[in-house]
C-alpha cells in the first residue's frame, strides 16, 4: 500500500481488491464469510446514495478486524479520511459491546424497568453519534448490522433476541434520525420478525392474502384521483405509499385497530408546486371524496416541531374503503423524506403518541435543529470530505470511561475534576490528579469521547477555590460548580456558627450566665434553632443587647415600672439639666448614658429611656431595640435632647458597616481614608464569606466623631475605593 488512491472510481475495487486475500476465506463470529459480508454491506450502502469512500471502507473494516496491523497503512494507501472512517467505525463496535454488556444490569418491573431501558436506548443513540468520526461512520455501521440480520433472516437461523432489541430501540430510530429511511423500516421489520415471530406471521399472512387486492384499489384509486385532478387543471404527481409491517402491526396494537380498520393501509401522496396548490388539491379531494371525520390534520399551518408539513387527510372511494392521502410540495416531500430525522415525532411517537410511546419536546427541539445539518453531511459527505469538513454530531457531550468500563456522561469540554464529581460529590472534593488512557495530565485537561480516566484523591479536603474560575477550566459542568459553591458555602457557614457561638459565650461570661441553655436562648428569641442563634450572632444580625434583656424583664416587679417612672415625671419647678452633653427635659441631676446599640451623636434624633439601674439611656429615635421597649414599656419614655454647648473636645463613637469585593490591601485602604478625613478608628472587625459574587468582605469600624453631620462625607471618600460596594452607618 504504497500509492495513494485518488479517484472514487478506483476507490473500491482497490479496496476490495486490498482486503480480499485476508477476507475471502475467513468466518466472521456469526459463521458467515467476511468477504461476502463486505460485498453485502457495500450493496446497501450504494442503494443509500453512499459514495465510493464509505463503500470502500466497508471492506477496510473486515480486513482491519482481523489484521490490526493494516490500520497505519490505510493512511498512506487510502488517505486519512478513509483511515479514520475505519477506526471510527471500530470504536463504535467496540461502545456498542460495552453498552450491550452494562444494559443488562437494569432491575425492576413496569414503568420503571420501561423508564431505565428507555434512557439506555436513548444514551446508546447520542453515544454512537458522538463517537463517530463523522456521519458516515454511522451510516456505515447501520448497514453492517442490516445486513447480519439479513443473512440470519435468509437462512432461517435464530438471531439473538437482545440485539434485535437493540436494533428495533436503537439503531432503527438512529437511522430515523438520519433519515436513512430503507435502513430504518426494513430493520424495524426484521427486528419485529424476531422478536415477536407469532405477531409477525399473522401480520404477513394478513398483508398477503389481501396484497392483491388492495394493490388493484389503490392502482385504481390512484387513477381515478390522478385523472380528477387533470380535469380541474391541477398538475400534480399521485403515487402510492408503502405501508411496512411493523408499522402496522404497531398502529394494530396502539389503537386496537383490526387490518381493515387501519385508515391509512391504503395510502396515496400528491405532490404538487405550492402551498396554494396543496389547498386546492385538498379542496377537490373533499368535493370529490367523502372525508372521515376527525382525520384531518394540516401541518403546513403548524408545523411539527421537527420542521415536518405536510396536509394529512382520510377520505372514502367510492366502494367507501378509507384511504389516507398526504399533500405536500416537493420542498416538503424532500424534507420528509431526506431531511434529518424529519419524522422523528411522528414515526417514534405516532401523531397522537399511540401505542404507549413518547418523545419529550426538548429532544424534539433539539431534532428539529442540529438534526437537518445531518442530512446534508449524509447526503454530500463527498463534498464535506474534498472540502475537509467533518461534522461532529454530539458536540455538546462527551463519552468517557472509568477504569472498570462504565460510560460516563459529560458535557462538552469537561475535565477529569468533572468527571469526579459526576462519579461521587466526596470524590470530586477531594481530587488532586488525573490519569487519562494511563498518562497523568493536568486537572484542567478537556477530556474527549472514548477516553479511560482515573482520578488520585487525598483522604481529607476539599476543592479548590481555583475550581471556579472559568479562566482557568477546571470545571465545564454545571452540576460540578453547584458542588464546589455549596462546600465553600457551608465551611463559611461553619465559621460564621462558630464565631457566633464564640461571642454568645463570652458574653455570658460576661454576664455571670454561663449556666443559661443556649436552646432556650434560640426559642426565647423565636429563631428555631441552636445554629440560627449561632449564625445570626456570628453575621451581626442580632445584638447581644437582645440576649441580655432576656434577664433584665424576665421577672419585674408588679408595680416597679410605674414607680420607677414616678421618680423622673417632670415637674413645673424644676430646671433642664445637662450631663454628658445631654439635657434631660424637666429633671435635674440624672445620670444618663448613650446606648451603646445604636451609638446616638449629636445631630441624631433621640430620645430617653429609663432603666432600672443605669439612669436613662439615650437612644437614637429609629433604633430598633428602643422601639420594642417603648412599646412594651411607654411610661418609662423620657424626652431628652442634646446640650447647646457641648465640649470642644467631645467626640461620640458610632459604628460603619463597609462591604466590598475582598482583595490584598482592601484594609489598608479604607482606614488611609479615615486617616486623611482625621477620623480615629477605635475598633474594627472584619470577615471574609463567599458567594457566588465571589469573596465578599464585611468589615464593622467603630469611629468616633464630633456630630453626625460630617459623617456622609466620610463615607462618601470610602465609597470611592476601589471594590467597595456599601458604606453605611449602622
Amino acid at each position: 500500500m504504497s500509492e495513494l488512491v485518488v479517484e472514487a472510481a478506483e476507490l473500491i475495487a482497490a479496496a476490495r481488491e486490498a482486503s480480499r486475500p485476508i477476507i475471502q476465506d475467513a468466518l466472521r463470529p456469526d459463521g458467515q464469510n467476511a468477504f461476502e459480508h463486505a460485498e453485502a454491506v457495500a450493496a446497501i450502502l450504494g442503494q443509500s446514495g453512499a459514495s465510493a469512500t464509505l463503500s470502500a471502507a466497508a471492506y477496510l473494516v473486515e480486513a482491519v478486524k482481523l489484521d490490526p496491523q493494516l490500520q497505519p497503512q490505510l493512511e498512506a494507501r487510502f488517505g486519512p479520511a478513509v483511515s479514520s472512517l475505519v477506526e471510527g467505525a471500530r470504536q463504535l463496535e467496540k461502545l456498542e459491546e460495552v453498552a450491550r454488556m452494562t444494559a443488562g444490569t437494569a432491575t425492576g418491573t413496569g414503568e420503571a424497568l420501561a423508564g431505565a431501558q428507555a434512557a439506555r436506548s436513548e444514551r446508546l443513540r447520542r453515544m454512537l453519534l458522538a463517537f463517530s468520526r463523522d456521519l458516515r461512520g454511522v451510516l456505515l455501521h447501520l448497514a453492517a448490522r442490516l445486513q447480519v440480520m439479513r443473512w440470519h433472516a435468509q437462512r432461517g437461523l435464530n438471531y439473538p433476541p437482545d440485539q434485535a432489541r437493540e436494533a428495533m430501540d436503537v439503531l432503527a430510530p438512529l437511522a430515523n434520525r438520519l433519515g436513512v429511511w430503507n435502513l430504518k423500516w426494513e430493520l424495524e421489520d426484521l427486528a419485529f420478525r424476531y422478536l415477536q415471530p407469532q405477531a409477525h406471521v399473522e401480520v404477513a399472512r394478513l398483508i398477503d392474502a389481501t396484497r392483491a387486492a388492495r394493490t388493484r384499489e389503490v392502482e385504481r384509486f390512484r387513477q381515478q384521483v390522478s385523472d380528477d385532478l387533470t380535469r380541474y387543471g391541477l398538475a400534480g404527481e399521485v403515487a402510492g405509499r408503502a405501508k411496512h409491517l411493523y408499522s402496522i402491526w404497531r398502529k394494530m396494537q396502539g389503537k386496537h385497530l383490526a387490518l381493515d380498520d387501519v385508515l391509512d393501509l391504503r395510502a396515496l401522496r400528491i405532490i404538487v408546486a405550492s402551498v396554494a396548490d396543496c389547498y386546492t388539491v385538498l379542496a377537490r379531494l373533499h368535493e370529490r371524496w367523502r372525508a372521515v371525520p376527525g382525520e384531518f390534520d394540516d401541518y403546513i399551518a403548524r408545523p411539527k416541531p421537527n420542521g415536518y408539513q405536510s396536509l394529512h387527510t382520510v377520505v372514502r372511494d367510492d366502494e367507501g374503503r378509507a384511504v389516507e392521502v398526504q399533500i405536500r410540495t416537493r420542498a416538503m416531500n424532500e424534507h420528509a423524506e431526506h431531511g434529518a430525522a424529519a419524522h422523528w415525532a411522528y414515526k417514534e411517537a405516532g401523531a397522537r403518541g399511540y401505542a404507549g410511546l413518547s418523545v419529550a419536546a426538548e429532544d424534539a427541539e433539539r431534532v428539529a435543529g442540529a438534526r437537518k445539518a445531518m442530512l446534508h453531511q449524509l447526503l454530500a459527505w463527498e463534498r464535506d470530505l474534498e472540502s475537509g469538513e467533518q461534522g461532529s454530531v454530539a458536540s455538546d457531550r462527551v463519552y468517557v470511561f472509568t477504569p472498570q468500563g462504565a460510560v460516563i456522561d459529560l458535557p462538552a469540554g469537561a475535565t477529569a475534576v468533572d468527571f469526579a464529581y459526576a462519579l461521587h460529590t466526596s470524590l470530586g472534593h477531594r481530587c488532586r490528579g488525573a490519569k487519562i488512557d494511563g498518562a497523568l495530565v493536568p486537572l484542567n485537561t478537556p477530556l474527549k469521547n472514548g477516553q479511560t480516566v482515573e482520578v488520585t484523591t487525598i483522604k481529607d479536603g476539599g476543592p479548590s477555590m481555583d475550581w471556579l474560575n472559568p479562566e482557568l477550566g477546571f470545571i465545564a459542568s454545571p452540576r460540578s460548580k453547584a458542588k464546589v459553591r455549596a462546600w465553600f458555602n457551608a465551611q463559611a457557614q461553619a465559621f460564621t456558627m462558630a464565631q457566633g457561638r464564640e461571642r454568645l459565650e463570652r458574653a455570658l461570661q460576661r454576664w455571670g450566665r454561663t449556666a443559661a441553655k443556649h436552646a432556650d436562648i434560640a426559642t426565647s428569641l423565636k429563631l428555631g434553632s441552636v445554629d440560627a442563634l449561632y449564625g445570626a450572632l456570628g453575621k451581626d444580625e442580632l445584638p447581644l443587647r437582645d440576649i441580655e434583656r432576656l434577664w433584665e424583664e424576665a421577672a419585674p416587679p408588679p408595680n416597679e415600672d410605674e414607680q420607677l417612672a414616678k421618680r423622673f415625671v417632670p415637674s413645673p419647678d424644676r430646671k433642664e439639666s445637662s450631663r454628658g452633653d445631654v439635657l434631660v427635659v424637666g429633671v435635674d441631676s440624672l445620670l444618663t448614658g448613650l446606648a451603646r446599640c445604636c451609638r446616638p451623636a449629636p445631630g441624631d434624633a433621640i430620645e430617653g429611656f429609663v432603666t432600672r439601674h443605669k439612669g436613662v439611656a439615650i437612644h437614637r429615635r429609629t433604633c430598633s431595640n428602643f422601639r420594642h421597649m417603648a412599646e412594651r414599656s411607654p411610661q418609662r419614655v423620657i424626652s431628652v435632647a442634646w446640650g447647646a454647648t457641648p465640649a470642644a473636645d467631645a467626640r461620640f463613637a458610632i459604628d460603619v458597616a463597609i462591604e466590598a469585593l475582598d482583595r490584598p490591601g482592601l484594609l489598608r485602604d479604607i482606614t488611609e481614608v479615615f486617616a486623611k478625613e482625621r477620623v480615629n478608628v477605635v475598633g474594627v472587625h472584619s470577615q471574609t464569606v463567599r458567594d457566588a459574587r465571589g469573596s465578599i468582605a464585611r468589615m464593622n469600624f467603630t469611629i468616633e466623631v464630633a456630630q453626625t453631620a460630617t459623617l456622609s462625607g466620610v463615607l462618601a471618600q470610602v465609597l470611592k475605593v476601589d471594590s467597595v460596594r456599601l458604606a453605611r452607618r449602622k
